[in-house]
């Protein structure tokens, strides 16, 4: 079968428990490019074995990393995709078609999480994402995490998916979420955000109500409750953290 006549790009650091999945996922594409930020373990060796097309980056943050490596895509559709992360077969015959057709400026993908060895139930609303685009259909914006392409063209829901298995156990997501978490509190600090006890107090069982009732992660059984109790703890982290920050910086003046 012919090479499909667009980029895919990758943001990188020590991945080589994910990154063969990914790349093997993405095969068919015409050029794939890898844009690392310091990785001490296999994975730019790993990424060899797909690929030349491979820089070195000092971490930019999330949406300016991404631009760097969209930047380097020489075709005019790109697809992205996470080191932790696998396009499914039946996305990627969707993207063929989609370039043949050539009636839209991007797909909107849904994201598949992998959780405790769990996937999605079918019917859990998932989050979907602009992951598949033409280069100059929109850009990234200044989001430190939670990044994405923001499509000022024609958008069309994919029907294919793109597995996520980043967060397969409670500590990669615990740790993920504290990680994120302190950004989140950073970023919003800085754009003026104050903290507001009533968010404090209701961010948990608010959070927990959407993912487990209204995405209907009780679909999934007990990984299902497990997580959302997970990300409603996520919710209430960013306010606190907000306190924190918040907190800390008068105590500074």
């Amino acid at each position: 079968m012919t090479k499909i006549p667009a980029s895919v790009f990758i943001i990188t650091l020590n991945e080589a428990q994910n990154i063969g999945r990914a790349l093997q996922s993405v095969a068919d594409f015409d050029q794939i490019v890898v844009v690392d930020s310091g990785s001490s373990d296999a994975t730019l060796e790993i990424a060899r074995g797909f690929t030349s097309d491979i820089f070195t980056q000092t971490w930019l943050g999330y949406s300016r990393q991404k631009a760097l490596a969209l930047s380097k895509c020489s075709h005019d559709w790109c697809l992205n995709i996470d080191a932790d992360e696998v396009a499914s077969p039946e996305l990627i015959q969707e993207i063929r078609q989609t370039i043949a057709d050539n009636n839209c400026d991007a797909l909107s993908i849904q994201i598949d999480d992998i959780f405790l060895g769990r996937v999605n139930h079918p019917w859990i609303r998932r989050n979907a994402k602009p992951r598949f685009f033409r280069k100059n259909a929109g850009e990234y914006g200044d989001a430190v995490v939670h990044e994405g392409f923001k499509v000022s063209g024609k958008l069309a829901r994919a029907q294919g998916a793109i597995r996520h298995y980043g967060e397969r156990s409670i500590a990669i997501k615990v740790e993920k979420n504290n990680h994120y978490s302190s950004l989140r509190a950073e970023e919003r600090h800085r754009k003026g955000k104050r903290f507001n006890l009533l968010k404090l107090l209701v961010a948990f069982p608010f959070a927990f109500f959407r993912s487990y009732i209204l995405r209907r992660a009780l679909l999934n059984g007990l990984p299902g409750f497990i997580g959302s109790v997970v990300n409603g703890f996520y919710a209430f982290l960013k306010e606190a953290k907000l306190y924190e920050v918040s907190r800390s910086d008068k105590d500074s003046n």
